[in-house]
């Protein structure tokens, strides 16, 4: 059976290389415009496949893909403790980040969503544990200055120059960068 058509509900960049070393170029890549505001309580796992799945529901089918297309969509989560880290937008958010970061373990959730055309949805959520070196303020500046932290969960990006804080992983690191792809090629497996 041949490979459905993917239609990405992200505009990341990273989700798109990452599909492509399992050989897969998306059929569409259609952006979901969602609020992502995290509800009153709400952890960080919870969170992660709540954001996947309401993406891969907001995204309509392209009119001219065949009725096998399937929708992926993917959240990343940074979580130090029970707190949800910010996508870094200002170099104050990337800051208070790395600091809360530096020298400690911190989680990366990672919720993924497949909705195929028959209504079914699945999801995952996938964990993997970080752990920074102490950061010292040079540190920190430097890595401000690389602009790498924009728009990044927990402000970095393990593929990144932020690489060379980073002492242990536990778990997929493709995950960290932003799908799991052992987990989307056992999902899409799992579909046929």
């Amino acid at each position: 059976m041949d490979m459905p058509p993917v239609i990405l509900a992200s505009a990341s960049p990273r989700r798109r290389d990452l599909l492509q070393q399992l050989g897969i170029e998306p059929a569409a890549v259609i952006s979901a415009d969602i609020d992502e505001t995290p509800q009153r309580g709400e952890l960080p796992g919870p969170y992660a496949v709540r954001m996947a799945r309401e993406k891969a529901m907001a995204v309509e089918w392209p009119d001219d893909l065949p009725s096998n297309a399937v929708i992926l969509a993917g959240d990343t989560v940074v979580a130090c403790g029970r707190r949800i880290l910010p996508k870094a937008e200002t170099e104050d958010e990337a800051r208070t980040c790395l600091a809360l970061l530096s020298g400690r373990r911190h989680r990366v959730l990672g919720g993924i969503a497949l909705r195929s055309r028959d209504g079914r949805l699945r999801s995952r959520l996938v964990k993997s544990t970080v752990i920074f070196k102490r950061l010292s303020r040079q540190d920190i500046d430097e890595y401000i200055t690389t602009k790498d932290w924009q728009g990044k969960a927990g402000g970095y990006a393990i593929q990144g120059p932020a690489a060379a804080y980073i002492r242990h992983i536990d778990g997929s690191y493709s995950n960290i960068v932003g799908f799991s792809l052992y987990d989307i090629s056992a999902m899409l497996r799992g579909i046929g």
